[in-house]
């Protein structure tokens, strides 16, 4: 007999089918019990008058005839006929499967990584987060992007911002990759245009706090012929427009399990862009107090304000110092044409224009106390001529932790890596 999705059994009603799942929950109420299944598109109650002994989690196939019953999840049980374990669970789970994730604690979640993935509530934070990886490839494709795959493993890290992890490479050291940085310039300057790239980074940071993780998926973009970091806010805003129209249409169910909202494509169209000196003198006036850098109380300070001025919840910052930017990034006097887009108080992206002139390359390098040789053949993308060009990296598990509303963007990595984790 062909397998039925549970999601399906309402065009069987009356008629024999057969169900592949796991054990959610088994009621037994004296002379009849309920078993709920759980399979990838919900659940089901599988009732029986015979006894049971299943454990919760086993891995089942339930055979049984259809019938409507108004107070079973999704109107319709399957009056049982027969099981068959095709994987029998030990008696006592390590976590609670069917309970609430938010009575256990992050560590406990993490400790038993491997079981807590199949709580549905859990779960459903990497269903929304792959609807997010998808929308994001087919915005980009249908604007005439390329995708691309790079290395992780680098020769060099001197591509700036944060520390970056050695690894032995046979007789070597190489080092894992901040970024696809260079690589997307290179393929811009190939003649794509327009590339993009979804795949891990690695940053060597120390921090231990809930907005930081030393391994995360990173989704970056590069376009070439531009004039200035303005036109790639613009193509920002029409990608978040799309994402979010899209996740709002097709994703409600997983955005409902955590009570959470997803802006409207209108409120990012509606983000503002405000400078650097801008957002420093909001987060002054709010706070009552000097200001010198843009900290995570200040990008909620600027969230806030944005919700209240502007009626959203997202606002972009431009024009920061050049010596808050990497080496790459396109001057403008003090300042550069670079960018940062705060989301519910959390920066989720960092872009702007990059230097394609090989002089001023050149001329920059020193200020950054770096030669063109440390860089290898990054040099050449320049030397030989490239386009006006410029980009972003959006971190995927920090904008699933702001659609969701979670307290800790480790519960928006599948295996977490940071300073203590790097099991399971």
């Amino acid at each position: 007999m062909k397998r039925t999705l549970i999601k399906d059994i309402a065009a069987h009603e009356g008629k024999e089918i057969m169900l592949s799942g796991w054990v959610h929950r088994i009621r037994d109420l004296g002379g009849v019990t309920f078993v709920i299944l759980r399979d990838r598109s919900g659940r089901c109650q599988v009732v029986t008058n015979d006894e049971v002994e299943l454990n919760q989690e086993s891995v089942v196939q339930a055979y049984g005839k259809v019938a409507p019953n108004e107070k079973a999840p999704g109107g319709y049980e399957l009056a049982l006929d027969r099981f068959e374990i095709l994987g029998a669970a030990e008696p006592e789970l390590p976590f609670p499967v069917n309970g609430d994730p938010a009575k256990v604690g992050i560590e406990l979640i993490l400790d038993q990584r491997m079981i807590s993935l199949r709580n549905p509530k859990i779960l459903s934070i990497f269903r929304l987060q792959a609807a997010l990886v998808k929308y994001f490839g087919e915005y980009l494709r249908s604007n005439d992007f390329t995708e691309i795959k790079s290395s992780k493993m680098i020769g060099t890290g001197t591509e700036g911002g944060t520390s970056v992890f050695e690894v032995e490479y046979f007789d070597r050291k190489v080092f894992l990759a901040q970024s696809p940085q260079f690589y997307k310039q290179a393929m811009v300057s190939s003649g794509l245009e327009r590339v993009f790239e979804i795949g891990h980074a690695y940053r060597a940071e120390k921090h231990e706090t809930s907005r930081h993780i030393n391994e995360y998926v990173s989704l970056d973009v590069e376009m070439g012929f531009i004039e200035s970091e303005m036109d790639i806010i613009e193509l920002e805003r029409g990608l978040l427009t799309y994402i979010f129209d899209k996740v709002n249409e097709n994703n409600k169910a997983d955005m409902e399990v955590w009570g959470a909202t997803c802006p409207t494509g209108e409120q990012m169209k509606k983000a503002p862009v405000i400078t650097h000196d801008e957002a420093k003198k909001i987060i002054r006036e709010k706070l009552e107090r000097r200001v010198f850098e843009i900290s995570p109380e200040g990008e909620r300070v600027l969230s806030a304000w944005a919700e209240e001025e502007h009626g959203t919840p997202l606002v972009f910052i431009n024009e920061f110092p050049r010596r808050k930017r990497p080496f790459y990034t396109y001057p403008k006097g003090t300042k550069t044409m670079s960018f940062d887009l705060v989301f519910r108080g959390l920066e989720i992206t960092t872009g702007g224009r990059r230097i394609n002139e090989y002089d001023m390359l050149r001329e920059t390098l020193p200020r950054f106390g770096m030669t063109e040789e440390q860089l290898g053949g990054y040099a050449d993308i320049f030397k030989y001529g490239c386009p006006p060009h410029g980009g972003f990296a959006i971190g995927l598990e920090r904008l699933t932790q702001k659609i969701l509303g979670l307290g800790n963007i480790k519960e928006c990595s599948l295996f977490p890596r940071d300073r203590k984790r790097v099991m399971p």
